[in-house]
């Protein structure tokens, strides 16, 4: 298993990149797929088609975002944990993922920094 620490800067205030990350109409429109997603602590959410799924734990809202995500029969749960802080160029992101498989952490890596937050990042720049 496997951990990562990651930062990336969204060039929306925190409040929006909050409801980019937890509206599922908003998640489609910067990901173009449909989303499952709530905000209500033990909801299960789904995202790029079933591709990441998992079960929402905490909010804390325009603050921070807590999720379990799943990884087929994982003992170890799989732990994300987004905070979102004001940034002069709008939000400073700090993403932890705990638990990751080692045989998907390089597909992991890539997917947080191409799909998710990179697609988040050109969304608002464009």
């Amino acid at each position: 298993m496997k951990d990562l620490k990651s930062y990336f800067i969204i060039t929306a205030i925190p409040s929006d990149v909050y409801v980019a990350l937890t509206n599922p109409l908003t998640i489609q429109l910067w990901t173009g797929e449909e989303a499952e997603m709530s905000t209500v602590p033990g909801s299960e959410f789904s995202l790029w088609g079933g591709s990441i799924v998992g079960k929402n734990l905490e909010f804390e809202q325009d603050k921070k975002i807590i999720q379990q995500w799943y990884f087929g029969d994982q003992e170890e749960e799989s732990i994300v944990i987004i905070k979102l802080h004001p940034h002069k160029m709008g939000t400073s992101v700090e993403l932890r993922h705990s638990n990751i498989p080692d045989d998907d952490f390089e597909d992991i890596v890539e997917g947080w920094n191409e799909n998710y937050f990179g697609e988040l990042a050109a969304f608002y720049e464009e």
